[in-house]
């Protein structure tokens, strides 16, 4: 069991989709490290105005994930509204930038892997919001 699952499991507000909440929460946290790796690498290859929107994707998303991450982790008394408007706009986020990195998937490893994070993140969080009551 991580660090995240023992967290959940000894807080006091147990909802019902505790298990859908530590996935979420895991990978918004690993899409956040892979896409800001994703930026790093871009910015490491040697056209990297071809890879400018790449680039703004991967940063645009790592914040989005990292703040929706922070906010999943809070289960006392969330704001549905507020809940649902951060999933989805990392979902939105997720899903701009694993098509942007698709594009470059072919030449660029890294790309590869920073669509494949994103598109577990927007599945975590589609999770979520189906689950939320």
């Amino acid at each position: 069991m991580d660090h995240v699952q023992h967290m959940l499991a000894s807080q006091p507000h147990q909802p019902s989709a505790l298990a859908t909440i530590g996935a979420c929460i895991t990978a918004c946290s690993d899409c956040a490290a892979t896409c800001t790796l994703c930026a790093d690498s871009c910015l490491a290859e040697q056209n990297t105005d071809a890879l400018a929107v790449c680039i703004r994707l991967d940063l645009d998303c790592a914040d989005l994930c990292t703040a929706t991450g922070r906010m999943v982790a809070r289960l006392t008394k969330p704001n549905r509204a507020s809940m649902a408007g951060a999933l989805n706009a990392c979902i939105a986020a997720c899903e701009a930038c694993a098509a942007e990195c698709e594009r470059h998937a072919g030449m660029h490893a890294h790309c590869r892997v920073c669509a494949e994070a994103c598109r577990d993140c927007a599945r975590a969080c589609r999770a979520l919001l189906e689950a939320m009551p």
